[in-house]
């Protein structure tokens, strides 16, 4: 974890604990104590208290009354929660964009799915392909024209990233047979300016990333002491 810069030591040191955290270290569910953080980021215990409450409202870290902050636990019910808002934004998003966009920002869509299926084909890692995936949701939400919703997204986009890295870690083959083909269907519907039906794959894009999750969520072993 690099240490935190003379700057708005708070946002800087939440800024450093979620690059952490979407590294995958701490994993979901790990303690944050403040002690040790403060130590490896060379700020103080009340900054990087108040980093741990900014990422609580992120939805990435959570808080219990005398047992500190822990790194989010992906849970069918946290994943439910989190994805059914994301497909209601999604939706949204989309439906904009296909009547808003210019032809020439579609095309930038089409541009970051070739990268994907580039960075698919020469087997790029897990997190060089949530970032292109992210990447290409990002600039849906700005095609969208619409600040109110760019800001909505950022406020789950945190554990959604969070939670699409346990989706691949738990069933990654099944992550690289779709994110490709989905992404391009979504851009195809875009480019032909179908509203209604770009917004419906959207949603569903959603639902099937949320439903592979809980899946893989409910038939994981239960963890042991030693795991």
């Amino acid at each position: 974890m690099r240490r935190a810069r003379r700057r708005g030591l708070a946002h800087e040191a939440a800024d450093r604990i979620r690059e952490s955290i979407l590294q995958g270290s701490p994993p979901p569910g790990a303690p944050l104590r403040e002690v040790d953080l403060a130590t490896r980021l060379d700020v103080s215990r009340g900054s990087v208290r108040e980093g741990l409450a900014l990422l609580e409202q992120e939805g990435l870290v959570v808080s219990q009354w005398h047992r500190g902050a822990r790194v989010i636990e992906p849970t069918p019910t946290e994943v439910d929660e989190v994805y059914t808002v994301r497909g209601a934004l999604e939706r949204l998003a989309a439906h904009r964009a296909a009547t808003r966009a210019t032809d020439s920002h579609l095309a930038e869509l089409a541009g970051l799915v070739h990268a994907l299926e580039h960075a698919l084909a020469r087997g790029a890692d897990a997190p060089e392909l949530l970032r292109l995936d992210l990447g290409f949701h990002d600039r849906l939400y700005e095609l969208a024209d619409n600040t109110r919703l760019q800001r909505a997204w950022q406020a789950v986009r945190s554990p959604v990233h969070l939670f699409q890295l346990t989706r691949i870690r738990l069933g990654h083959p099944h992550y690289r047979e779709v994110v490709v083909d989905e992404h391009r269907a979504l851009t195809d519907l875009l480019i032909r300016r179908e509203a209604e039906a770009a917004a419906r794959h959207a949603e569903a894009h959603v639902a099937s990333a949320r439903d592979a999750l809980m899946r893989m969520l409910r038939s994981r072993p239960p963890a042991t002491d030693d795991q």
